[in-house]
């Protein structure tokens, strides 16, 4: 099994976790020694061949599902906080649904998982079939809290993070076959997100607070499948350089085991003001900061930061609470708003601001846990409080929505 990236526009194959088409290492196993979850093609197989989002039209009057589309597209409810998606399973999906990610399946199908950002959290699952019909669901992590982002891994993995102080990450096999395991390595930190970098097989991850910082895991190991052992390695935190080049410097107690928060441990390292969604593809690792409306693109090889977006300085500022990021195959960066105009915003590779839909009657929620289907032709998300006028972690609405994001 491995995450659905999307690859294409002459990228070489080459999408988010770099994987190109290999096979998948299958579960838990690249990361642990766990049993595997199964194994199918890589991102390089069957799938869209560009992005088709500079095309798209204006978003039109909203749908029975409150949804605002662009012609051509289509929404569907796939599941509600307490209710069964599938009738008669005994399955009821969790409330606060944050994060997500798709994983192929060897039937042809994939699998959505969804982050609980709520007490008690966890990580729930949606199987598809190869036509796109609901086939299964089920928890896949249980004995966590405030589940809010996390990421793919190119061994078919979910990454699943704590937003809370003494947050830990969970490594989880979407098939829910073996349990989740904590990964202390990766720091004991308020975690938002994480992203896989597959040329030097580094772990990058965000840390949603004021004072949050930039990580990157460095592991001590490589597993027999040719990844990262997550078991163990070095956390280092980023200091950016008037230049804008990054240093990257060692976490002294990547635990906290001596009280002091990881962030404070390094004071000469650079603050970003609440650490939101990641995202690696062809070199870049792309995250948000939503504390001041930031898109950065940190590039690996070169070592450089820059500012993607800054809605303080953009032309265009229509994206507003950014938050979790994925992307197309052809670089357009797909932002999903906290708040704002409950949008998901494309950054199209030319650098336009495109709206793909707005969720109309949600004004206290935000939009959670974008990601395409293996074909690039369906995109998941969730309203994580739903209509639900005030706060609250039982509520929430997952969706589906159908069309020509690519070609």
């Amino acid at each position: 099994m491995v995450p659905s990236i999307i690859s294409g526009c002459g990228s070489g194959g080459e999408g988010a976790d770099g994987t190109g088409g290999s096979p998948g290492a299958g579960g838990l196993a690249g990361a642990g020694g766990m049993a595997s979850a199964g194994g199918s093609g890589g991102s390089g197989s069957a799938g869209p061949g560009a992005s088709n989002l500079a095309n798209i039209g204006a978003l039109g009057a909203p749908d029975a599902n409150g949804m605002m589309l662009p012609d051509g597209f289509t929404s569907r409810i796939v599941a509600q906080a307490g209710q069964e998606p599938l009738s008669g399973s005994g399955y009821v999906w969790h409330g606060a649904p944050d994060g997500g990610a798709t994983f192929r399946t060897d039937s042809g199908g994939w699998i959505y998982v969804s982050n609980s950002e709520a007490i008690p959290g966890g990580v729930g699952a949606l199987e598809f079939d190869a036509s796109g019909e609901l086939v299964g669901a089920r928890s896949i992590l249980d004995g966590s809290i405030i589940n809010c982002a996390g990421g793919p891994t190119p061994w078919g993995t979910w990454l699943s993070c704590e937003e809370v102080a003494a947050g830990r990450v969970f490594e989880c096999d979407p098939t829910g076959q073996t349990p989740g395991v904590a990964r202390p390595a990766l720091g004991i930190f308020k975690h938002e997100a994480a992203t896989y970098e597959p040329n030097n097989h580094h772990l990058y991850l965000t840390e949603d607070d004021s004072n949050g910082r930039f990580y990157r895991f460095v592991p001590d190991a490589m597993t027999p499948d040719g990844f990262a052992d997550l078991s163990a390695g070095r956390l280092e935190v980023a200091l950016v350089m008037p230049d804008d080049s990054v240093v990257w410097l060692p976490v002294p107690d990547p635990e906290a085991t001596g009280g002091t928060l990881t962030r404070d441990q390094v004071p000469e390292s650079t603050a970003f003001d609440g650490g939101e969604g990641i995202w690696y593809q062809n070199g870049i690792v792309y995250f948000s900061t939503k504390g001041d409306t930031t898109i950065w693109a940190y590039d690996v090889a070169a070592a450089q930061i820059s500012v993607l977006y800054d809605a303080a300085t953009a032309a265009n500022p229509i994206l507003t609470g950014v938050d979790n990021v994925t992307m197309t195959c052809c670089g357009d960066v797909l932002v999903a708003e906290d708040g704002g105009d409950m949008q998901v915003v494309a950054i199209l590779a030319s650098g336009e601001l495109k709206p793909l839909f707005q969720v109309v009657g949600h004004d206290a929620s935000e939009v959670t846990g974008p990601a395409f289907d293996p074909s690039g032709t369906r995109l998941y998300f969730s309203s994580q409080r739903g209509t639900f006028a005030g706060f609250t972690l039982s509520e929430g609405i997952t969706f589906e929505i159908t069309g020509p994001f690519h070609i």
